[in-house]
Parts: C-alpha cells; structure tokens; sequence
C-alpha cells in the first residue's frame, strides 16, 4: 500500500512541477511580447519578433491549459488551475484579435495586464509548494 501512496504522490508532484513550468514559460514568453512591443516604437522591423513572439505566447498558455488538466485529473490537484488557464487563453484570443486589427488601446494594456497576472499564478502556486514543503517537512 505504501508503494501504491508514493507513485501517486511522484505523480501529482510531477503534473505539479509541469503546471509550474508552463506558468513560468508563459509568464517569459509575455515578457518577451513586451520588450519587442517596446522594441515596435524605434522601429517597424521588429514587427517579426513581435509576431513570433504572439505564436510562442499563445501556444504556452495552450500548453498552461494542458499542465492545468494534467494536474487536476490525474495528478489529483485542485481544478482551480483551469479556470486560470482558460481564462488566459481567452485573453490571449483577444489579444491577437486586437493586435490583428491594429487596436493599441487595447492591446498594450491587456498585455500588461496578462503579464501582471501570469506573474501572480507564478507566485501563488511557487508559494502552494513552499507550503507543501515546510507541511511535509514537519511530519
């Protein structure tokens, strides 16, 4: 029974730590967006950077949206993560609606505003685990 125990517990801690990756890759690749969106005001050659960029961006909050899954269903965590996840990817829909349609207005402010937030996720669930370490450290 406790060999059973612990190969759930590798697997949650493993989904665990893909949620965590993916929430930090798309809190980078954010990041990213933003420096060549400043890069976009001294020059129009970084339209490519920036359009890259949007590609790698989107595919990472896809890939936070599968981490999410993953954790919850079979890792056994909370289903909270999805409800981010989701709503990012929804942000992100918007986002390249926006910047498609030439909307600065809206697409520079969303954009710090999904940064802002993706560093949030980053942080609450970094500090979920130091929880969950100094729980387990104490038994």
């Amino acid at each position: 029974m406790a060999t059973t125990t612990r190969t759930t517990a590798v697997r949650g801690a493993g989904s665990r730590t893909f949620l965590q990756v993916s929430i930090a890759l798309q809190t980078l690749t954010l990041f990213f967006q933003a420096t060549t969106a400043g890069l976009l005001l001294a020059s129009p050659h970084t339209e490519v950077l920036h359009s890259v960029g949007a590609r790698v961006t989107y595919g990472a909050t896809m890939l936070y949206v599968l981490a999410a899954i993953l954790a919850w269903k079979p890792g056994g965590g909370s289903p909270r993560p999805i409800v981010y996840s989701t709503g990012f990817l929804v942000l992100s829909s918007t986002q390249v609606v926006l910047g498609i349609a030439h909307k600065p207005a809206l697409h520079v402010p969303l954009g710090v505003l999904m940064f802002a937030l993706s560093v949030l996720a980053l942080g609450q669930i970094l500090t979920a685990q130091r929880k969950e370490r100094s729980g387990t450290g104490r038994r």
